[in-house]
């Protein structure tokens, strides 16, 4: 089955419109469309043609990838998200008003989003009798974390200067036939000094990483799987040398606190050190040639799986973007511990997700790459890919984490996916229901539904029980 859907991009054309200094006039002249019809458009009250569309990537070198989603997916999410607080009772605010406003107003949006994690803030300090007027800045800024996950979140999870200097080193490395690890042992002792020592910590130990600038020695778990310490050393070759672009990237960020800023730091040098491992165009044209074999693509970099996942949904350079995918990764509680999405599938911030989805079923199949076929409630048909990651240090009672990742891509790409290639994607029956939340999901049928969505009235009958307490009106 193939879903189509009308394109609405009008804060993107405004913003190339006026990138380029050009009036209304003069900008729909070069399109061959009327004044009017740009005006709509760009107040989306039209949707892009196919011409419109062609004359865009004719005249101005349009990026047609950009029109995938942009930030007013994410921020629809989060606006209906919070509007399920009980201070809205009174609001009743429908799905396509929130979307109109996130397209038409998503600097308004995200200035709401921002008062409302500041009210939040100050009403869970009050509630906690906290001393609330002191420091009263700081206390109503968000969380260090929260801060920067919605960084990154609003970036699309790609850090161009960063990636791209990151590519520039990992092709500079010299390559041998030792492999990736030591060539970067030996590059660390001959640019800067630094010595590696493979340590065999306590049983027991969770140090990965451990560097004396005094000594200016790392020293390196060696109960760690190669894959973990070429990221490690790679971690470090990013805050020895990118310091400079890193603290230009923070000031940029302008961050509320010097802990967010620290946090901040970290990622961006983890970010570095994924994009040295995986660099870009390398990784692009192997999983490309692959078919996003995954796999193949972690033997082929010497990464895990849950790094090849990760660099798959941030594959977001203009002018070279890969497929769109989202990437999620969950504990056993049903807990995110990392999310992105490239497509228009956006997770929550708060509460669990749907339990109808593959990759809460993924702790039950460990060692197996499970797929499913998923349709969301806008009629988005997905492949869904998840499976268990098992993280561990030496010794029979050390304490394991396992994780859930889940990485999937619309339906309309699967035949660059080798996971779809024995199923079935014209058959609509195929294809599991499942949301991202009960509280944004819109289904009224779902027998696995935990409390209403958003906006919506329920009735219970007395009289009568099914599998949910109550109806959805």
């Amino acid at each position: 089955m193939t879903n189509t859907r009308k394109i609405f991009a009008g804060a993107r054309i405004r913003l190339l419109r006026q990138s380029h200094n050009l009036t209304q006039a003069l900008f729909a002249q070069q399109l061959s469309i009327s004044t009017s019809y740009l005006n709509q458009i760009e107040n989306n009250q039209r949707a892009l043609s196919g011409s419109v569309i062609l004359a865009l990537v004719d005249t101005f070198n349009f990026d047609l990838s950009e029109l995938a989603l942009d930030g007013a997916g994410k921020v629809s999410v989060d606006l209906q998200e919070i509007l399920n607080d009980p201070i809205f009772t009174e609001n009743k605010v429908l799905t396509q008003e929130i979307k109109i406003a996130a397209t038409n107003a998503p600097n308004i949006s995200k200035a709401f989003l921002d008062l409302y994690r500041m009210f939040q803030k100050s009403r869970e300090q009050l509630g906690e009798v906290d001393n609330a007027l002191k420091d009263h800045e700081t206390s109503l800024a968000p969380l260090p974390y929260e801060e920067v996950r919605d960084y990154f979140h609003y970036t699309d999870n790609y850090i161009d200067a960063l990636d791209r200097a990151a590519e520039a080193f990992a092709l500079s490395l010299p390559r041998s036939d030792a492999g990736r690890h030591a060539d970067m042992v030996d590059y660390l002792l001959k640019t800067h000094g630094v010595k590696v020592v493979m340590r065999k910590d306590k049983p027991g130990s969770s140090t990965l990483r451990a560097y004396d600038p005094t000594t200016k020695t790392i020293h390196l778990n060696a109960a760690s799987s190669m894959a973990t310490n070429l990221f490690q050393l790679a971690y470090q070759v990013g805050l020895i040398e990118q310091s400079d672009l890193i603290e230009q990237l923070l000031d940029d960020a302008a961050f509320h606190t010097d802990v967010a800023r620290d946090v901040c730091r970290m990622t961006f040098a983890n970010y570095f050190a994924g994009a040295v491992v995986l660099p870009y165009s390398e990784f692009a044209q192997a999983a490309k040639e692959q078919r996003h074999d995954l796999e193949n693509l972690a033997f082929q970099f010497d990464a895990s799986l849950e790094q090849v996942c990760h660099r798959l949904s941030n594959l977001q350079r203009p002018g070279e973007k890969g497929i769109p995918f989202y990437f999620v990764r969950i504990d056993q509680a049903g807990n995110i511990t990392k999310r992105h999405s490239a497509t228009t599938l956006q997770f929550t911030r708060f509460g669990g997700g749907c339990p109808l989805w593959n990759v809460h079923h993924a702790f039950q199949s460990p060692g197996e790459i499970l797929r499913q076929l998923a349709v969301t409630p806008d009629g988005i048909q997905y492949l869904s890919l998840a499976f268990v990651q098992t993280k561990r240090v030496s010794g029979f009672k050390s304490p394991v984490r396992k994780y859930a990742i889940g990485l999937g891509c619309e339906i309309k790409h699967a035949g660059h996916v080798v996971y779809a290639d024995d199923l079935d994607v014209t058959e609509v029956k195929n294809f599991d229901p499942i949301g991202t939340s009960c509280r944004i999901c819109e289904r009224i049928d779902c027998f696995h539904r935990s409390v209403p969505p958003i906006g919506k009235q329920i009735v219970v009958d007395h009289n009568k029980r099914g599998s949910v307490p109550f109806k959805i009106s």
